[in-house]
C-alpha cells in the first residue's frame, strides 16, 4: 500500500474518533472522561486491526509463493501442498478475526468502561 493510502485512512480514523469523542461530550454527557476513552479505544480498535490485516496479506503471500514453488518443483505433491496451504491460511485469516473480534467487544462491549 502507497503512504498516501495508509496516511489517508489513519487520518480518517482519528476523525472519526474525535468525531464520536465530540458527540459524546457534546450531547451534554458530563463525562468527558468516558468519551476520550471511547474515542482512544476507537482508534486503537482501528489501528490493531489494520495491522493484522497487513500481516495477513503478508504471511498469505509468502503461504502463496512457498506453495507455488513447491508445486513448481514437485508437481505430484500438488494435493499434499494445496491442503497445507489451505489450513495455513486458515490460520492465519484466524489472527486477523481475533483481531476483529477483540475490536468489537471493546467497541460495544467494553468491559473497562464501568470503572471510569
Amino acid at each position: 500500500m502507497q503512504k498516501k493510502g495508509v496516511l489517508g485512512s489513519l487520518f480518517v480514523l482519528f476523525g472519526v474518533a474525535l468525531a464520536c469523542a465530540g458527540e459524546a461530550v457534546a450531547n451534554g454527557s458530563g463525562n468527558t472522561a468516558a468519551a476520550v476513552y471511547f474515542g482512544q479505544t476507537l482508534m486503537a480498535s482501528g489501528i490493531g486491526v489494520g495491522i493484522a490485516a497487513g500481516g495477513c496479506g503478508i504471511g498469505m503471500g509468502l503461504v502463496i509463493a512457498s506453495s507455488l514453488q513447491g508445486i513448481a518443483r514437485q508437481p505430484e505433491l500438488q494435493s499434499k501442498l494445496q491442503m497445507n496451504m489451505l489450513i495455513g491460511f486458515a490460520l492465519i485469516e484466524a489472527q486477523v478475526l481475533y483481531a476483529l473480534f477483540l475490536a468489537i467487544i471493546f467497541l460495544f462491549a467494553n468491559p473497562f468502561m464501568g470503572k471510569i
